[in-house]
């Protein structure tokens, strides 16, 4: 899956992206610092499978402390939104066509309102946060408008003459985004119930604005909540939007915990409300005082940083994946001695025959069978997975 870290400039969103994979990315308190999109690597956390063995595992990918499995996933963050981006204005175009291919946006947005809406620093509570949330509903919909009104009436021509049910041809038309047909009938249930083929311009941007809710959905990650005026702004946020998943987040918090954890100084597991010092000998005072500061003013109020709570709120909430891993009843580790080396995100509904071919294309074809490593049970090919998992395929490939 591919999570798109969207937000106007210089709300925290390049900071979130490096917190969330500890990537290099550039950090700047000015407007369109991101210009180039930046991909990178996040983790997703939840139970190892260890746990349920009493082992320890040997993740091939990303790392398990103390029982908590973090699982790959794809990042991408995207340059600087600004009203009218989709008009072209800033860096629009590019910002759009880049998060086309996210299956679900963190909107990260600044809690504290000390960032107006061009991206500019403002004194802390003078600028309504509420306004973000609502511009990049309406650049997105007007960019998904956009994309329906330039190729309309083409479109509809083509339908006629095709005889080619609507939403499939919309769903083959706009594959690019990520928009599948479910997604589509899903729009048009909220749509004009008049036939499409009489829509005008009110009607194709209704439709355009229920595609965009069904193929993007979006969490809003309310950024800087260490700052005093954003606890009052979140109370008001979340009572306006209660359709939305807003999750208050200090990625600045997540950053620095997470460099902390990196050189030894403490021990952090990403989600935890927790943090615990390791050697408080070798930490200066500025720091031993910001590890004071995120404990009171992040920790301790809102249970986590929150970065970690978006990651796994998109893929389990939103997307619905679970985790599978591969293993053996009577070994579970692999050719090189790794234990419990993998674990898959895989659709929720996924069957062993699925996790089979997401293993690798021959032992799909070959599928023999499939046997539940944890209660020792042969299942077949259309045995629907749980989340945690352990499967072995048994293939003659």
């Amino acid at each position: 899956m591919l999570i798109g870290i969207v937000g106007k400039p210089n709300c925290g969103k390049s900071t979130f992206f490096k917190a969330a994979t500890l990537a290099e990315a550039e950090i700047c308190n000015y407007p369109f610092t991101t210009i180039e999109a930046n991909e990178g690597v996040g983790f997703v956390r939840t139970d190892c499978a260890e746990k349920f063995f009493k082992v320890k595992c040997n993740p091939r990918q990303g790392e398990c402390i103390d029982g908590q499995r973090f699982v790959p996933i794809k990042l991408i963050d995207v340059a600087g939104l600004v009203p009218g981006a989709s008009e072209g204005k800033g860096l629009g175009n590019k910002f759009l066509n880049d998060l086309s291919a996210a299956d679900v946006l963190i909107h990260v947005i600044d809690a504290s309102g000390s960032t107006n809406e061009k991206g500019e620093p403002v004194k802390a509570g003078s600028y309504d946060p509420a306004e973000d949330i609502k511009f990049l509903e309406t650049e997105i919909d007007a960019w998904y408008t956009g994309i329906l009104n330039k190729n309309w009436r083409r479109f509809i021509t083509k339908l006629k003459a095709e005889s080619k049910p609507f939403d499939k041809a919309i769903a083959d038309q706009f594959s690019g985004l990520k928009i599948s047909l479910g997604m589509v009938k899903q729009a048009l249930k909220n749509s004009d119930p008049k036939k499409p083929t009489e829509w005008k311009e009110p009607e194709i941007a209704k439709f355009a604005s229920e595609l965009r809710k069904a193929s993007k959905q979006i969490i809003i990650a309310a950024n800087k909540a260490d700052i005093p005026t954003a606890e009052a702004n979140l109370k008001k946020l979340k009572q306006q939007f209660k359709n939305y998943i807003i999750v208050p987040c200090s990625a600045e918090s997540e950053l620095a915990l997470k460099e902390a954890a990196k050189k030894g100084l403490i021990k952090y597991i990403p989600g935890d409300k927790d943090v615990k010092v390791l050697q408080p000998e070798k930490l200066s005072e500025k720091q031993t005082a910001a590890l004071k500061f995120i404990n009171k003013s992040i920790l301790e109020k809102y249970k986590s940083t929150g970065v970690q709570a978006c990651l796994n709120t998109a893929a389990f909430d939103i997307m619905k994946y679970i985790v599978i891993f591969p293993g053996g009843v009577h070994k579970l580790e692999d050719s090189q001695g790794r234990t419990l080396p993998d674990a898959f995100l895989m659709e929720s509904g996924s069957t062993a025959l699925d996790f089979a071919f997401r293993l690798h294309t021959d032992f799909g074809k070959g599928f023999i069978r499939a046997i539940d490593v944890k209660t020792k049970r042969t299942v077949g090919k259309e045995h629907k997975l749980s989340n945690g998992d352990v499967i072995e395929i048994i293939s003659n490939k």
